[in-house]
């Protein structure tokens, strides 16, 4: 079990204390492309649940994010569909940091330096609780998925690929 310990604030953080969220804090032990699937097994969750921030963009270059399940892929071709552009490809990792403000591994909804379209898969809006990205490499928060599309705006769609 990854050991307790506090995580300072982080600007997701600190924006979530600001929308009055409430939210746990999870640090585990970062793995160099261990992706979701590493920090829901090390916490002892399930990867449905354990939600991954990617940031992606259209033809046009204009950044998004979308909200998958930990243990699904982004079928691209629906998202575009669903989001009305021609096609969506993800950020190569030097411009996904510099859209969102955050290492990628430690990417965030919350608290993103540029502000950009967010979308969910729609069944992580189901889920009882979600655990997502805290700003941070090695830190995971869990709170009620009602903060996507309340506090956040986030859009759902349905482009999940099974992996």
């Amino acid at each position: 079990m990854a050991k307790k310990a506090h995580v300072s604030e982080t600007p997701a953080t600190a924006w979530l204390k600001v929308q009055g969220v409430v939210f746990t804090e999870h640090p585990y032990e970062y793995l160099e492309h261990g992706g979701a699937q590493h920090s829901a097994q090390v916490l002892g969750l399930d990867p449905f649940a354990v939600v991954k921030t990617l940031v992606m963009q259209d033809e046009s270059g204009r950044p998004l994010v979308i909200l998958m399940h930990g243990n699904r892929s982004v079928s691209t071709k629906n998202l575009a569909r669903q989001t009305g552009v021609k096609s969506i490809e993800p950020c190569k990792p030097d411009v996904a940091n510099r859209h969102s403000g955050y290492l990628v591994g430690g990417t965030s909804p919350f608290g993103l330096k540029r502000e950009m379209p967010v979308w969910v898969e729609s069944s992580v809006l189901a889920l009882p609780r979600i655990w997502i990205n805290g700003g941070r490499r090695g830190f995971l928060v869990g709170l009620d998925p009602a903060v996507l599309s309340g506090a956040l705006g986030a859009r759902p769609v349905q482009c999940a690929l099974a992996e």
